[in-house]
């Protein structure tokens, strides 16, 4: 039978309790408790983060290889923020809207990506080595001199940016005769003579695809251009956790959770946990928010695997570079699937010791994909070539679960699995549709123009240089971005597209 709450068994009663730390339960808790939601928060663990935590260098070692010591060589723990999520944010998506609107953007300092590259070899020559990764191009004089593309290849390339820049949503004169809502990705490269190996780079490292599912659906976007928190990815959690507290949000790290009570009418109406001399105690609520370690199979399928290996290196990557021509201190690779003949993308993010989360001239990068096959690590084989000389790796594999609905039955709202792409946006997406689903109506992200003035004089530093690019407008109006084909409607993304091309005041 089912256990009943108690009046007596906890003083305080909850309109949420939150379970796990993690990046989206903490969004959604900030978010509760600005919009006057009493929320109780909790996590088995005695570190805010959950999958999305950055560790210092004993606790990776600890993670990873329990009793061993990290080598004195790496340096003390306060040198190093190791992300166990590898991501980018994009500068113009939904989380900086969230951050932005909530104001959470005053307790982070960011870096901008040095360089996206995408993986695509090409045979030596007469007077040149065999060359495997290329710059994305990020202006149009960058394109025209990209090898990516052959001499009668650009322009088509550029007819089709063109198309890209001109297009408006209301002048069917700018759109060539194609149909956002008919057409798909496919017909319009089709329609350009794009050959394959420009469509890859579009596709994956400009769009950010994990496959080509996307040439058969009709035109949609995202943003392109990245950003990266200083002490690394740990801080985003903690401060939407700091949003909740200063909102009356209780906090409770180090706290089992031993499940849920339910109602007779099957809603949920209390989490199970115990004190430290085994008492137990059921916190009472009116809605349960939490990721899929919390619930298992019970409220959670698994629709497959994620392979991720974390790389310590002593040098960055090699034949990468920042726009003065130096060493990179971050990048993403892109490796496309068809370049690799599999069906999924593999990712490659490094960050350094530039983002204080590594030691002294110290680089992590982080590769990860889909698992597609029963030895994992040899699939991630491409991409260690890419590395240079490798210090030390650790490896992991987890499995992707997804929600099997969307919690309205019961009040038990389900995150999903962190993905292996490199950048946010899909949990932003997902973060504002539970929003929907929990309070019935979308999240308001409109700033204000004097508190947009003012937060991104916080959120961006003077040497990031992004207010200049994002003029008097908001983030998704202003910031010039990469054609991305998943997000929203065709038209919008069209006009704002143009990642080769340069960012100017609007």
């Amino acid at each position: 039978a089912e256990e009943r709450c108690r009046p007596d068994a906890m003083d305080e009663e909850y309109d949420v309790c939150v379970c796990g730390t993690g990046l989206k339960e903490c969004i959604l808790s900030g978010l509760l408790s600005v919009h006057g939601k009493k929320v109780l928060h909790l996590d088995r663990n005695n570190y805010y983060g959950g999958d999305c935590a950055s560790l210092n260098i004993t606790n990776l070692f600890q993670r990873f290889r329990p009793g061993t010591e990290p080598p004195k060589e790496l340096g003390v723990n306060r040198d190093w923020n190791v992300d166990l999520i590898p991501k980018f944010i994009m500068a113009s998506g939904n989380l900086v809207k969230i951050l932005l609107k909530t104001k959470v953007s005053r307790y982070l300092e960011w870096k901008s990506c040095d360089g996206s590259y995408v993986y695509q070899f090409q045979e030596a020559g007469f007077f040149s080595d065999a060359k495997f990764i290329h710059k994305v191009p990020t202006s149009a004089a960058d394109g025209l001199k990209s090898p990516l593309m052959g001499i009668l290849e650009k322009p088509r390339f550029i007819n089709f940016a063109q198309f890209i820049m001109n297009w408006e949503d209301d002048k069917p004169a700018t759109q060539q005769g194609l149909d956002p809502k008919r057409h798909t990705m496919a017909q319009v490269y089709s329609k350009f003579g794009l050959q394959e190996g420009t469509i890859d780079f579009i596709g994956h490292a400009v769009a950010l695809h994990i496959n080509d599912e996307y040439l058969n659906k009709v035109m949609q976007y995202g943003s392109s251009p990245f950003i990266y928190p200083i002490y690394g990815l740990g801080g985003l959690p903690e401060g939407f956790s700091r949003l909740s507290a200063i909102n009356r949000g209780v906090y409770m790290l180090n706290k089992p959770v031993d499940g849920f009570v339910y109602d007779e009418t099957g809603k949920v109406c209390g989490v199970k946990s115990h004190a430290e001399d085994g008492t137990p105690e059921v916190a009472r609520c009116k809605m349960v928010i939490c990721d899929p370690s919390y619930v298992g199979d019970v409220k959670t399928k698994v629709v497959g695997k994620v392979v991720r290996s974390i790389c310590i290196l002593g040098a960055p990557i090699p034949h990468t570079k920042n726009k003065e021509g130096g060493r990179a201190y971050s990048c993403q690779i892109i490796l496309p699937q068809k370049q690799l003949k599999r069906k999924n993308d593999i990712y490659v993010m490094m960050v350094s010791w530039a983002h204080n989360i590594a030691a002294k001239d110290k680089y992590v990068a982080i590769v990860s994909t889909v698992v597609e096959t029963a030895d994992p690590e040899k699939e991630l084989e491409p991409a260690y070539k890419l590395l240079g000389p490798i210090l030390d790796k650790f490896m992991s594999v987890s499995d992707m679960r997804v929600p099997v609905d969307n919690g309205s039955a019961d009040n038990v709202y389900v995150t999903a699995s962190y993905d292996p792409t490199s950048h946010f946006e899909d949990a932003s997406n997902e973060v504002l549709q539970m929003w929907k689903d929990i309070i019935g109506e979308d999240l308001d992200l409109t700033v204000l123009p004097e508190e947009d003035d003012q937060e991104r004089r916080v959120f961006f530093p003077p040497t990031l240089a992004l207010p200049e690019a994002l003029g008097r407008g908001t983030i998704g109006d202003r910031l010039a971005c990469g054609l991305c084909l998943a997000r929203a409607d065709a038209a919008s993304a069209i006009r704002r597209s143009g990642h080769w091309f340069s960012m100017q005041r609007a």
